[in-house]
């Protein structure tokens, strides 16, 4: 050895202003203190890979401890944490080389470099021993590395407490393990935390369980080493050889939830890119089903590293899914932002997008009872995709069920619909409302029942705002049965008879624009209509006009400035309307009839009225008549 390597490890300043650096690590790259470990099991698992890959030229590196692992020990009364791999180490030359990347790069070369990698999508900054490496400084303010390259008999050591310079020399080799890199870190009193047993655990399970390398726990000085995670990863072996409770264990970890999944599917894309995907469709809903935020569940990982769980992996309308991707090609990129920007992300959400809903159509067909549970579940969801995802439209649409005025409450297809339109009918009609029950004794759908025309009963939210997408299947639009004319006169009555007629038509005429010009601008029109048939009256919204749920919801919601007034349509027939259409005109009845008119409209749509007073008012009047007759 020469005297200079004698002399022990020398003090050199970083070029960089790393004060500056660390602060960017941790205000600009990483948002969670706790990944500093999953940088470090990264390139202690990268180390092992390469140990692997050299030792198919040279098996004589790997000595007599061929097997590849990682052991954390811990000493919470010292707030110490160790982390050493036997992988293929690094000589004193490599340290300086590799420990000081982007240090002795600069801030500014740095910065340039992160803006450079957000344009080229595919630069690797995390996951390299630099970066990835330098946030240990988040929770500790001493790093002491020891490492020795296998096959070699020299050791060497690096230490820096981050504030400007590092020491870096040979060291004993009693000091440095036998092969491969140790990492002391002294950890900061905040930070305390991470000497503890179950805090390790937490985070390995959480963030590193399926490296492909195992994961030993030393708890304290003196303890025996347990195994936290076996190297293996679950999503990466056949099918074949995993059992159901194998998959259902991994649901529940992964899922966090407490049932069995619906649905499993596994497989292995390959092509462009290679990526594993595991997924599942829960049993019951996950409690953040209907999150404002409408983020998805899938967990992103790299080669077996896990990177993120808000990469958005899945169209929002599919956010119900729990499980994970794990991308050979995707780099350990510097921030969410960047991967979520990758164009490989991108091919893989395409695909995974995809594969989903090719598996549902295929459970659907296979097995109508089970998707039948899968909708009921998450069909409120899946028809968000019907507004949102175009390209879809069509597959959505075949997938989506419908209880419906002929299902007896079991699911309908719109294939199945289709096939039961009757003769002459030229829309799909649907009905719209917060509660299926109520929607399906709606007046206005007498006149379809009686034609024997089935009508969709819609009663979520996100029903008001699909149908308003321009769609249509086979030609067919949907159209709304509150909604402008009913367009009913060319579908016969289901038994063939005809409809009923008013007694007077002209006295029903007249009395009708009298309705018209007594309750003036509290209705848009007043008109015969040809929807009613048990019913005197009801309300539906104007041609051009928005739906009556939906512009109840957007009233609700303060983007509605104005309602549109309404159509009062009236029975002719009924008898009801005959009686008030034959009253004198001197009758003081005559003159509650259009506001009583109105106002049974308004309760059968489930309408709070506008002047409660005046209606008791009027009722009691009518009552009295009634009385003296």
């Amino acid at each position: 050895m020469t005297a200079e390597t004698l002399a022990g490890p020398q003090t050199h300043a970083f070029e960089a202003d790393v004060a500056r650096l660390l602060h960017l690590m941790v205000h600009s790259v990483y948002s969670d203190r706790d990944v500093f470990l999953r940088e470090l099991i990264s390139n202690a698992a990268d180390a092992c890979e390469k140990l692997r890959y050299e030792a198919i030229a040279a098996p004589a590196l790997l000595g007599d401890d061929p097997a590849p692992r990682i052991t954390i020990a811990l000493d919470a009364r010292e707030r110490r944490l160790t982390l050493e791999d036997n992988g293929i180490g690094m000589s004193e030359a490599e340290m300086g080389e590799t420990l000081g990347t982007i240090a002795r790069s600069g801030t500014r070369a740095f910065l340039d470099r992160l803006g450079a990698a957000k344009e080229a999508e595919g630069a690797q900054l995390i996951g390299q021993f630099g970066v990835g490496f330098y946030s240990a400084f988040m929770v500790a303010d001493k790093v002491e590395v020891f490492s020795r390259r296998a096959g070699s008999d020299e050791a060497a050591v690096w230490s820096s407490d981050g504030l400007g310079t590092y020491a870096l020399g040979p060291v004993d080799a009693t000091e440095a393990p036998a092969r491969g890199t140790r990492i002391v870190l002294h950890l900061m009193a905040d930070a305390a935390d991470y000497a503890e047993p179950h805090t390790i655990r937490r985070i390995v399970k959480a963030q590193s369980g399926h490296v492909p390398v195992p994961i030993t726990l030393v708890e304290q000085p003196g303890a025996e080493a347990s195994e936290i995670a076996d190297g293996t990863a679950l999503w990466t072996r056949p099918r074949a050889g995993i059992t159901p409770a194998e998959y259902e264990d991994f649901y529940r970890s992964i899922a966090g939830q407490f049932d069995a999944p619906a649905l499993s599917l596994h497989y292995r894309a390959e092509g462009r890119y290679e990526y594993n995907v595991l997924v599942f469709v829960p049993e019951t809903r996950p409690f953040d089903l209907f999150d404002p935020d409408r983020k998805g569940r899938i967990k992103l990982y790299v080669r077996r590293v896990f990177i993120t769980d808000e990469a958005q992996l899945l169209p929002r309308y599919l956010r119900f899914l729990r499980g994970l991707v794990d991308s050979a090609d995707l780099p350990l990129n510097m921030s969410r932002e960047m991967i979520q920007d990758s164009p490989i992300l991108a091919t893989i959400q395409k695909g995974l997008t995809s594969r989903v809903l090719s598996e549902l159509e295929k459970t659907a067909k296979d097995d109508p009872e089970k998707y039948a549970k899968i909708w009921d579940n998450f069909g409120a969801v899946l028809k968000e995709g019907l507004y949102e995802d175009f390209e879809r439209r069509e597959t959505l649409l075949g997938l989506a069920r419908f209880k419906t005025t002929a299902s007896a409450g079991a699911w309908r297809s719109l294939a199945d619909y289709v096939a039961a339109m009757r003769e002459n009918q030229t829309a799909i009609y649907y009905a719209t409302g917060t509660d299926i029950d109520r929607i399906a004794a709606s007046p206005q759908l007498e006149g379809y029942r009686a034609r024997g025309i089935e009508v969709l009963l819609l009663p979520d939210q996100v029903d008001a705002f699909w149908v308003t997408a321009g769609l249509d299947l086979e030609g067919k639009p949907f159209k709304s049965v509150t909604q402008g004319a009913a367009d009913l006169a060319l579908v016969p009555l289901a038994d063939g008879a005809e409809p009923p007629k008013a007694e007077s038509s002209a006295e029903i005429t007249g009395f009708l624009a009298f309705v018209r010009d007594a309750l003036g601008d509290a209705v848009s029109e007043v008109r015969a209509s040809d929807r009613l048939t048990d019913s005197a009256v009801c309300l539906v919204a104007p041609e051009g006009g928005l739906d009556k749920q939906l512009e109840k919801l957007l009233a609700g919601a303060g983007q509605l400035p104005a309602t549109a007034r309404p159509v009062l349509e009236v029975n002719p027939a009924h008898p009801q309307v005959t009686r008030l259409a034959a009253l004198a005109e001197d009758d003081p009845l005559r003159g509650d009839a259009p506001h009583l008119l109105l106002d049974e409209a308004r309760i059968a749509d489930g309408e709070a009225l506008p002047d409660p007073r005046g209606f008791a008012a009027r009722m009691a009047r009518l009552v009295a008549r009634i009385a003296q007759a």
